[in-house]
C-alpha cells in the first residue's frame, strides 16, 4: 500500500467513524428524551383520570327547585283550615351516589269560613337513595326544622289569632328523581310535617300535622 493510500484512509475512516458514532448518539439520546416526555405525559393524564373518578358526574352538585302540589292538613289544623294547592322552595346538595342534603322552605295560609290555619316553615332532610335504574332514583327522606304555625280559631266565645312562635317539627317523606340530563332533574315528593305543639298564653295550644303531595323540579349547577 503506497503512502498516498495510508495517509487518505487515516483521515477518511477517523471522519467517518466520527460522524456515525455522533449520529447514533444523537439517535439514542433523542429517543431517551422522547421516551421520557411521552412517559410523563402519560402519568399526568392517569393522574387526571383518578381525579375526575373520585369526582364521579353528579355528586357534589348544588340544586335549586320548586315542589308544587296539594297540602292536606291533619289533627288541629283541620279544624281551622282546608286542604289546598302549595308550592314550596328547594335545595338539594349532591353529596354520594348515596346520599343528600334537602332543605325545603314553605309558607301556606288554609282559610275556612272566619278561620285560618298558616303554616311556615325551613327544614333540613337527609336524602336516603334506595338504588338508581339508569336516571331514575327512588329515595327516602328525614329530618328536622323550624316551624312557625299560627291559627285563627274560636277561644271562649271569640275568634283569636295565635300567637306566632317558632318551634321545632320533624318531617318524613318518600319520593323519586328521574334526570332528564346533566342540569334538570324531575320527580314526585311526599311528606309527613310534623311540628311540636306550641303553647300559649290565651287559649289552648297550637298542635296540628300536614302532609305534602308535590311535583318536583330542580335546576343543577
Amino acid at each position: 500500500m503506497n503512502t498516498k493510500k495510508i495517509k487518505f484512509l487515516s483521515i477518511v475512516v477517523p471522519v467517518v467513524f466520527m460522524i456515525t458514532g455522533t449520529s447514533v448518539f444523537g439517535k439514542s439520546a433523542i429517543q431517551k428524551l422522547t421516551s421520557k416526555d411521552k412517559a410523563e405525559k402519560v402519568k399526568d393524564e392517569v393522574k387526571k383520570v383518578t381525579a375526575q373518578a373520585r369526582i364521579p358526574s353528579g355528586v357534589r352538585k348544588h340544586s335549586l327547585g320548586v315542589g308544587i302540589g296539594q297540602t292536606f292538613i291533619a289533627g288541629d289544623f283541620q279544624d281551622t283550615g282546608e286542604d289546598q294547592i302549595t308550592w314550596d322552595l328547594l335545595y338539594n346538595y349532591s353529596a354520594s351516589y348515596s346520599f343528600d342534603l334537602l332543605v325545603n322552605f314553605h309558607h301556606s295560609k288554609h282559610s275556612f269560613a272566619n278561620t285560618y290555619t298558616q303554616l311556615s316553615s325551613l327544614n333540613l332532610g337527609i336524602k336516603s337513595k334506595f338504588y338508581q335504574i339508569d336516571a331514575f332514583s327512588p329515595y327516602a327522606v328525614g329530618g328536622f326544622g323550624f316551624y312557625a304555625p299560627r291559627v285563627k280559631r274560636e277561644v271562649n266565645g271569640q275568634l283569636r289569632e295565635s300567637e306566632t312562635k317558632v318551634a321545632f317539627g320533624y318531617h318524613l317523606g318518600i319520593g323519586g328523581d328521574l334526570r332528564l340530563n346533566d342540569e334538570v332533574t324531575v320527580g314526585l315528593l311526599g311528606q309527613y310535617h310534623n311540628p311540636f305543639d306550641v303553647k300559649q298564653e290565651i287559649g289552648p295550644e297550637v298542635e296540628g300535622r300536614y302532609y305534602k303531595l308535590l311535583i318536583t323540579a330542580f335546576y343543577s349547577f
